[in-house]
Parts: C-alpha cells; sequence; structure tokens
C-alpha cells in the first residue's frame, strides 16, 4: 500500500518553520498541518488547516484569529469580549512562545 502523503500550503513569504523548541516566528506549519485543542473544541475543525489560521501581509507572518478576533469565528462571542477571549485562548494555546510542531518540511 502506497505511504499517505499530506501536503500543506504556506505563504510564499512566510518565514521558515523554526526547529522544534525554538521561538515561534509565525510560520502557520503547526495550524496548517493541523488544527489545534481551541481549533477542535470551538470550531469543530478536526483535520487540515485551521479555518483561524490568518495571513498577515504587514508583519509577513500568520496569526491565530481565535487569539486577534475570535468573535470572528464564534459567532455567539459579543465583539466587545475580543480581547478577553482572546487572551484566555492564548493561554490555552500559547502562540509565539517556542515552535511545538513536529511537521517535517521536505
Amino acid at each position: 500500500m502506497p505511504k499517505h502523503q499530506d501536503f500543506i500550503t504556506i505563504h510564499a513569504a512566510a518565514p521558515p518553520k523554526p526547529s522544534l523548541g525554538e521561538p515561534c516566528n509565525g510560520c502557520g506549519v503547526c495550524c496548517a498541518a493541523r488544527p489545534c485543542p481551541v481549533s477542535r473544541l470551538l470550531l469543530g475543525h478536526r483535520s487540515g488547516t485551521c479555518p483561524a489560521l490568518q495571513w498577515q501581509d504587514t508583519t509577513r507572518r500568520y496569526l491565530c484569529g481565535m487569539v486577534t478576533t475570535p468573535a470572528s469565528f464564534l459567532s455567539w462571542l459579543p465583539p466587545q469580549w475580543n480581547a478577553f477571549a482572546g487572551r484566555r485562548l492564548a493561554r490555552w494555546i500559547a502562540p509565539g512562545i517556542g515552535c511545538d510542531s513536529t511537521v517535517e518540511l521536505n
């Protein structure tokens, strides 16, 4: 049986994926490869690229929409709660802390 191959699409200007444990640089590989616990629980996303993964042209990096503007993805969340909910979700996801993606790029 042939080996299953997964492919992800990353913006051409995205920074290269850091090594495991190095500081996060917003490369987007982790979120493009598989959904995090927040995406699974709150967005019901089970595989593939997270729908909250957002490219930022100004910073040339990916950001998590569930951290920056969660009300854009959670229709039941009032927009005025964006900052509070984003901080809480960031504590769970820990974006920007350190690379925890074991995805190997070829």
